[in-house]
């Protein structure tokens, strides 16, 4: 089979690097890539949300099966027009990426499956939110309705921390249009986790859960990022919690969306809360989380490829996946500035040397090459540095000893990565 993976970030390099392994692969192409996924398929200067030169480049090459990395082209319709082109892509179409596109519809889907999650309000108007917050207290959360790179969420911890984002999201719009409507809900208590679950439209697979770390600082201090660690599995969601989700959660959802003609194939990522009552849900993402991705192909012993095609097809009622017993462990390490405005253009070395630690595989996110051939840093967060082992500990020992070797005097990390396991 010949695949594009469309994206450049480290859970695109993660998701080439399972691919790549496959035996049923003959061409990997992805788009636009990093120079780490340049090391094991062939990268195209398409960007990730151009759908038609995504789709033109997928006819030119011959490609067989679109793999879409980011949110924002699923939201955008690429499913859609990968289908009417006639090319597989996995991926949902974008009557059913509303789940992470709209935070409202989530919520409307999820009480409509009688699936739990967090009681909320829904406004367009900034003073009924406002008036809504004094009436419910603190702490409450304020979520802006539609994308916002995983930033618009405000766990605020008083009534006028809630008011000021508010003002911030819908009056100053410092998230564009994707604050115009908030929802604003309840705030959970409870440790968080990541569930993947892999659907066809009909029937799901457990992909797997992990654990990620949202917030810049050590011991969950400042503020929140796109993920600066993560690692699986996370030992507080036990086998009989996965069935509770997959029963509770991920089964009604599907049925109700299947109900309305939107049917979900692709990867469903329920965000949950382990509160005192069972797990709740606190929101739905329509593709692999990152740096969560990275943390579950770094365990997954089945082959990828297949298990990816089935759900394009349909084909996922009798399918099974296979997993290494050890544990994965992933670092993140973030440019100085990150997440407010990072530094770009630093030099990196010493990844080789990093590379050689045993059990470790480092993922690129936000690398380039300079004119000079030199791998610099090109965004937020820029590489993952991801380990396996026997145990948690032993993972987290060899990814911190490979970090220890990275020679980037502008990059960070937290150094607290799997604290809550450990």
């Amino acid at each position: 089979m010949k695949v594009l993976v469309v994206g450049g970030g480290g859970r695109e390099h993660a998701l080439c690097w399972a691919i790549a392994a496959s035996p049923l692969l003959t061409r990997l192409i992805c788009a636009p890539g990093n120079p780490g996924i340049a090391e094991i398929a062939e990268c195209f200067p398409v960007g990730a949300e151009d759908i038609a030169g995504q789709v033109a480049l997928a006819k030119r090459e011959g490609v067989d099966l679109v793999v879409v990395g980011p949110e924002v082209p699923l939201t955008l319709g690429m499913a859609d027009a990968c289908a009417e082109a006639g090319i597989a892509c996995f991926g949902p179409r974008k009557a059913a990426a509303l789940l992470e596109g709209s935070k409202s519809f989530f919520k409307e889907i999820a009480n409509a499956a009688g699936a739990p999650t967090a009681a909320h309000g829904r406004f367009t108007d900034a003073a009924a939110a406002k008036a809504y917050i004094r009436a419910q207290g603190a702490p409450i959360v304020v979520k802006a309705d539609g994308l916002a790179a995983g930033k618009g969420v405000v766990v605020a911890t008083t009534v006028e921390e809630a008011e000021q984002a508010v003002t911030e999201m819908m009056e100053d719009a410092i998230y564009g249009a994707a604050g115009s409507t908030l929802v604003i809900e309840e705030c959970m208590v409870g440790e968080e986790i990541s569930f993947f679950a892999l659907c066809d439209g009909t029937h799901a697979v457990p992909l797997g859960a992990a654990q990620d770390h949202k917030r810049v600082g050590d011991g969950d201090t400042g503020p929140n990022t796109g993920g600066m660690g993560a690692y699986s599995p996370p030992p507080a969601f036990t086998e009989a919690l996965q069935a509770q989700v997959m029963e509770s959660c991920i089964t009604p959802v599907l049925a109700e969306l299947a109900r309305r003609g939107t049917p979900f194939q692709g990867i469903l990522f329920a965000g949950l809360m382990l509160t005192a009552e069972g797990p709740k849900l606190l929101e739905f993402n329509v593709r692999f989380g990152d740096p969560e991705c990275q943390a579950l192909m770094l365990r997954l012993r089945s082959d990828l490829l297949p298990a990816l095609l089935a759900a394009t097809q349909g084909e996922l009622k009798d399918f099974d996946l296979r997993w290494e017993k050890s544990a994965s462990l992933l670092v993140v390490m973030a440019a100085e500035g990150y997440p407010a405005a990072p530094r770009k253009g630093t030099e990196i070395r010493g990844l080789e040397a990093a590379a050689q630690v045993p059990g470790v595989q480092i993922f690129h996110a936000g690398t380039a090459r300079d004119e000079d051939g030199r791998l610099v840093a090109n965004g937020g967060r820029v590489l993952g540095i991801g380990a396996t082992g026997a145990t948690l500990k032993e993972a987290r020992d060899a990814a911190y000893a490979a970090v220890a070797q990275v020679d980037w005097p502008e990059g960070f990390c937290r150094r607290d990565i799997g604290w809550r396991a450990l």
